[in-house]
């Protein structure tokens, strides 16, 4: 019996999973991760790296985060607590979704995940007070390949669904895109 629901998004490669609960009185257990089943949806190589985040208040922003080849990631983000407004930014050069965003409504209630492979900014907004989220990553962070996009860049034109109330000084000076971005390429 399969543990998750792997469904495509309108974005090539991006994919939404849902956790199949197995529950009693006693209450639940969820599978988070497994590489045979994942395997299917695009994770190939193993977990570099694990990080939990935790953001106090509702409508924070972070992001849109990604890391330049070869320390392009993939990503599999959850919500253990809260819930969140997840986006994903196709920035594969050859796509042909490129520059397109998808978002999913993550929350420890509906158990879904964003499976966001390598070439992707990724970011979100809370969209309710005391959020947690845990990220793995297929690749370790790498200081001097990280980049990232400005969440309010009219050519992404990401619909935050709530006025954004908190954004670190870091991310609030992340460049827009111009004409001199020609995109990731991904192996």
């Amino acid at each position: 019996m399969s543990r998750f629901i792997i469904k495509d998004t309108p974005v090539v490669g991006l994919k939404k999973l849902t956790r199949q609960r197995l529950g009693d009185t006693r209450g639940f257990l969820s599978r988070l991760f497994c590489s045979d089943e994942l395997s299917d949806a695009g994770w190939v190589k193993s977990i570099a790296q694990i990080n939990h985040t935790y953001t106090k208040q509702q409508g924070t922003v972070r992001g849109l985060h990604f890391q330049h080849p070869p320390h392009a990631e993939m990503k599999l983000v959850s919500c253990l607590k809260g819930e969140i407004w997840d986006v994903a930014v196709d920035l594969r050069k050859n796509s042909p979704t490129f520059l397109q965003w998808h978002a999913e409504k993550l929350s420890a209630d509906n158990q879904c995940a964003l499976l966001i492979p390598e070439g992707f900014a990724h970011g979100f907004q809370t969209l309710s007070n005391d959020c947690e989220l845990l990220y793995l990553h297929n690749m370790p962070y790498n200081a001097a390949h990280e980049d990232a996009l400005n969440m309010l860049d009219p050519t992404l034109a990401v619909e935050w669904p709530l006025a954004i109330t908190e954004v670190s000084e870091r991310d609030r000076k992340h460049p827009v895109i111009n004409s001199s971005f020609k995109g990731l390429t991904i192996p």
